[in-house]
């Protein structure tokens, strides 16, 4: 047995499925199963059925267990080694929404390759609470997402503020409110007015259903969805009103669209924290501090 093979078996846990694994490792699938059963031989019990998803036997439950400890104390010894010879190698496990990816990734991991070009940044794109999940399981080194100012076990550090703004497509409104730039704290005008929604497990989506609840009146919606880019497409297209953080926004959408709409700031309860969290340990990965540094002054001055 070796640390290969627990790699292999570890990602076969998490993705509970022999392809989706195999494409993860860029292995072929013949590779992969050769080295769980090379690993089930030398242990003499099965540790996997292939059902779908694919589950773990007991025996599998408790490799896991053992493998992940191992796996881990050998990640954690190659990371302290490759920064006392300042020869950084290895693979940066980031947990980050859909939408902010996108938003905000690109120049912030080009920054970085052009910082340490032999470190590979994975991506894990998932919902804030997901996130959370996967950086208590130790499934990524790096969580950027909404969290509390502080966690029991975990490092946090503040990123950037996001802004829910009120998008409105100009051809809805009157043409001496076709304005852009303007506050407002009450929507009461707006109930007559079409809305795209968010989900309501997503803080725009919140924010959004709390506003329009405090303004008294049952919205028209044309449409929900907990994709934000999908969102903003229907609210280019005239369909309805968006609520959206501003930065996504800004980057989603071209300045023709964003010319053909009205944009609405709330004077109060529709800005959060966006925040780094990762796991206090006994040894700290510099990359991961690195990485927090670039993206700090990278963000700085695509948000401002």
């Amino acid at each position: 047995m070796n640390f290969l093979s627990m790699e292999y078996f570890l990602t076969v846990a998490a993705k509970r499925n022999i392809t989706k694994a195999a494409e993860e490792l860029h292995i072929t699938q013949q590779t992969l199963s050769a080295h769980i059963a090379a690993v089930e031989k030398e242990l003499a019990c099965k540790l996997i059925v292939r059902s779908n998803p694919l589950q773990l036997t007991y025996a599998g439950e408790v490799f896991l267990r053992y493998a992940s400890e191992i796996y881990g104390n050998y990640q954690a010894m190659w990371n302290e080694f490759n920064d006392l010879t300042n020869n950084q190698r290895g693979k940066l496990l980031i947990g980050i929404n859909f939408t902010r990816s996108h938003a905000i990734m690109p120049d912030n991991i080009a920054a970085f390759q052009a910082a340490y070009p032999n470190i590979e940044v994975r991506l894990l794109e998932g919902t804030n609470e997901s996130l959370h999940k996967s950086l208590i399981n130790k499934d990524i080194d790096l969580a950027i997402a909404r969290f509390p100012e502080s966690l029991p076990g975990m490092e946090i550090r503040d990123f950037y503020k996001e802004e829910v703004i009120m998008l409105v497509p100009a051809q809805l409104l009157p043409e001496e409110k076709r304005e852009s730039g303007a506050f407002i704290s009450d929507l009461s005008e707006f109930g007559v007015y079409p809305f795209i929604l968010g989900s309501p497990y997503d803080i725009s989506g919140q924010i959004a259903r709390s506003m329009i609840s405090n303004a008294g009146f049952q919205p028209i919606v044309k449409a929900q969805s907990a994709n934000m880019e999908t969102l903003l497409s229907l609210c280019a297209k005239g369909i309805g009103i968006c609520f959206c953080p501003e930065s996504l926004a800004r980057a989603i959408l071209t300045k023709e669209q964003l010319n053909r709409m009205k944009i609405y700031h709330f004077s109060a309860g529709a800005s959060y924290h966006i925040r780094f969290g990762y796991r206090k340990e006994s040894y700290q990965w510099k990359m991961i501090s690195e990485f927090i540094r670039i993206a700090l002054e990278q963000t700085k001055t695509m948000l401002y």
